[in-house]
C-alpha cells in the first residue's frame, strides 16, 4: 500500500473541440504527494499545470477527457461521482486561484462568502460560523476581521483578496491544497508576505500543497520537492537542490538557466520561509 495522500497515475488529459483535431494537454502524468509534504510544479505557459491543477479536482471543460487515476485515500477522483465529490472540494481538498478578482463575488460581503464554504460543508450554527470567519481572518493576517468580513471584495487591495481566496481554501482545514500561482498578480513584496502565510499554514496543520508557478525562486527554501513540466509531461523531479543545482534534463537546464540569477544562492531574504 502507498502511504501517498495524493496518487497519480498516467495521468492524460485531451481536449477534443468541435472544430478541429484533438489537442493532448497531459500525456502520463504520474507524482505522488504525502501528507504535510510540498511539491512544485514547474513550468511554462501553456506545459500543463494548470490543466493538472484542474484535473485533480475535476474542473475540467466538457470538452476534456481525462484518462488514468488520481488516488485520494485511495478512492480515484477521476471516477468519482459527481455528489460524492463536491463533499472532497473545499472539503479535503482546495484551490487557491491566481486571480481574486475573478474568483470573488463583486457584490457579495467577503464574509459571507468564507461563509458559504463552511455552510457546503461543516454543521455550524451561524453564530459559529460568524465568529470561525473571523478566527479565519485573523489567521491569514487581518487586525480588523469584522471590518475586514462586512467588506466587498472593491473595497480591499489586491493582496487583501488574495488572502481572502485564502481564507476560503483553509476554511474547512483540508488535507490537500492546490495554490495555482496565486501570487503571479502580486507585487514583489506582497509575494513573500503570501509566500510566507501559505508555509506558515502547512505548518500548522501538516497539509499537502501543490504551488503551480513558472518562477523557480518561488521553491526555493520552500518545496521539498520540484516536478519539471514541458509539453504536458514531468520531464524531471527532485529535491530543489538537485533541480537548481544538478538539472538532468536540458528543458530544466534553460529553465534554471534563464532564472540562474534568482534561483544560485537561493535569495532567503526574498522569499524567507521554510516549511522544511
Amino acid at each position: 500500500m502507498s502511504s501517498a495522500l495524493i496518487e497519480i497515475s498516467d495521468l492524460s488529459v485531451t481536449y477534443s473541440p468541435k472544430a478541429g483535431a484533438p489537442v493532448r494537454a497531459l500525456g502520463g502524468v504520474s507524482l505522488q504527494i504525502s501528507t504535510g509534504e510540498v511539491v512544485g510544479i514547474l513550468g511554462e505557459s501553456g506545459s500543463g499545470k494548470s490543466t493538472l491543477a484542474s484535473a485533480i479536482l475535476r474542473l475540467l471543460p466538457a470538452a476534456a477527457d481525462a484518462q488514468g487515476s488520481i488516488l485520494f485515500h485511495g478512492n480515484d477522483l477521476v471516477r468519482m461521482e459527481e455528489r460524492e465529490l463536491r463533499g472532497v472540494r473545499g472539503r479535503h481538498i482546495s484551490m487557491i486561484p491566481q486571480d481574486p478578482a475573478v474568483s470573488l463575488n463583486p457584490v457579495m460581503r467577503v464574509g459571507a462568502q468564507i461563509s458559504e464554504v463552511l455552510r457546503a460543508h461543516l454543521p455550524l450554527r451561524r453564530r459559529e460560523k460568524k465568529d470561525r470567519v473571523c478566527e479565519l481572518l485573523h489567521e491569514v493576517g487581518f487586525d480588523d476581521p469584522e471590518r475586514v468580513a462586512a467588506s466587498y471584495p472593491h473595497q480591499l487591495s489586491g493582496g487583501q483578496r488574495q488572502r481572502i481566496v485564502i481564507a476560503q481554501a483553509i476554511a474547512c482545514r483540508p488535507e490537500f491544497i492546490i495554490a495555482d500561482e496565486p501570487t503571479s498578480k502580486l507585487d514583489t513584496t506582497l509575494q513573500a508576505q503570501v509566500l510566507e502565510l501559505i508555509a506558515a499554514i502547512v505548518r500548522n496543520h501538516n497539509t499537502a500543497l501543490l504551488w503551480i508557478t513558472h518562477d523557480p525562486a518561488m521553491l526555493a527554501g520552500f518545496a521539498h520537492r520540484i516536478a519539471v513540466m514541458h509539453e504536458g509531461r514531468i520531464v524531471e523531479e527532485g529535491t530543489p537542490n538537485d533541480i537548481f543545482r544538478r538539472p538532468t534534463d536540458a528543458y530544466t537546464e534553460l529553465l534554471v538557466r534563464l532564472s540562474r540569477e534568482l534561483v544560485v544562492g537561493l535569495p532567503s531574504e526574498k522569499y524567507s520561509s521554510h516549511v522544511n
